[in-house]
């Protein structure tokens, strides 16, 4: 276990130390209050004891600064007002000359415990980063069908929403990393779980509520938020993982398309064969391709044993999926060029064929981003299903 002392006043170090009991593996480190922004991550999983003594707004900055960690405060004077203070700001304990070791001890347990959960915390992070399960910076799941295949199990008879976040695909690429996720996890309880299933676009489980609050929610959020983003919700009572993922996605790219057509001061409808061809055709070289580039370079080197491959010509584009024993197709075109088909396929007979029509505006990235990533899953899924 890691024990920090932080003092002004070096003599403080001599003072406490035969009051620790150190233990043979633990460590301990000493450090004044102008080296700790060099050393914060030192703190992350440890025990800190604080002398406060001439440093009552440093002690109270640092608090703040790492609310979380377990920490015990010294000060020569009891002054009421600054340990309240001190325990509002996240401190375990509170000491003075006048506290006996066996108290300080017993103040010092809860320390402990609490500093090796999270160290326990930590290493179990670390295992779900390398193992591709949470991203590096924030309480982001990124295999999301497990997460809400399990969730969505054990909350069956709770009220739980799901919701799916888009930004405005002209301006998703101005938000800074990790923006979106760093606001929406400063604004949700420590229980709801936010995943990503796609770049900078997120579902989000919020338990013990309903649509209504959840939408309240999500205005407080958006105000927050530099640039347009999108949300659509659905319950998840009753219903599977892929019933719920397919509803919410539904909602969101609503919310989308009806921002586009309330925009609008007029509307026009193709009604030349020639001229819808044409425009058809310009969706497929400035959306299509370059999302089924994008898709393909992304899980090149994620799924083994299968390749992706993406074909196109006049009128048509398609995404190949293969894999060992089977394959599946992802095929747009636009035949008698009225509507726009999205025609789903597998090899295996067991797998019904899909067909998704759309308008000619309801093509765009981020709805093609989505559907992409769910024909992906779900091949992924028959592979599994073929191993087990």
């Amino acid at each position: 276990m890691q024990i920090v002392l932080i003092s002004e006043d070096s003599d403080f170090f001599e003072y406490i130390l035969p009051k620790l009991e150190l233990r043979k593996s633990d460590e301990l480190f000493r450090f004044g209050f102008d080296v700790l922004p060099d050393k914060l991550h030192v703190l992350a999983a440890s025990v800190m004891i604080i002398n406060s003594e001439g440093a009552e707004e440093k002690t109270l900055e640092l608090l703040k600064l790492v609310k979380g960690t377990p920490s015990i405060i010294f000060a020569y004077n009891t002054n009421d007002e600054f340990k309240i203070q001190v325990y509002q700001n996240g401190a375990l304990g509170f000491i003075t000359p006048l506290t006996s070791d066996r108290e300080f001890q017993a103040k010092m347990i809860p320390a402990l415990a609490m500093a090796s959960d999270i160290e326990k915390k930590n290493r179990y992070r670390e295992m779900l980063v390398k193992s591709n399960m949470l991203v590096q910076n924030n309480e982001v799941f990124l295999d999301y069908n497990a997460i809400l295949d399990r969730e969505l199990e054990r909350a069956q008879a709770a009220p739980v929403v799901l919701a799916a976040i888009s930004p405005d695909e002209k301006t998703k690429f101005l938000l800074q990393p990790n923006q979106i996720e760093t606001i929406i996890l400063s604004n949700i309880r420590k229980n709801d779980i936010l995943m990503s299933y796609a770049t900078n676009k997120y579902f989000l489980l919020l338990f013990n509520t309903n649509i209504d609050s959840a939408k309240k929610l999500w205005d407080k959020i958006c105000t927050m938020i530099p640039q347009k983003i999108y949300a659509g919700f659905a319950s998840t009572t009753g219903k599977k993982r892929q019933q719920a993922v397919n509803e919410v996605l539904n909602r969101l790219h609503e919310a989308i398309n009806y921002e586009k057509t309330k925009d609008k001061t007029e509307s026009s409808t193709i009604t030349n064969f020639k001229l819808f061809r044409q425009e058809f055709n310009k969706k497929i070289d400035r959306i299509v391709t370059p999302v089924f580039y994008q898709t393909k370079q992304k899980y090149s080197d994620k799924l083994f044993g299968m390749t992706i491959n993406q074909n196109s010509g006049d009128g048509f584009c398609t995404l190949t999926i293969k894999g060992r024993n089977c394959s599946s197709s992802f095929k747009i075109t636009s035949p008698g060029f009225a509507k726009i088909n999205i025609d789903i396929s597998s090899t295996k007979s067991s797998v019904p064929q899909k067909r998704i029509t759309l308008e000619p505006d309801e093509l765009e990235a981020g709805m093609l981003e989505d559907l992409l990533e769910q024909f992906i899953n779900e091949f992924k899924k028959e592979i599994n299903d073929d191993n087990s």
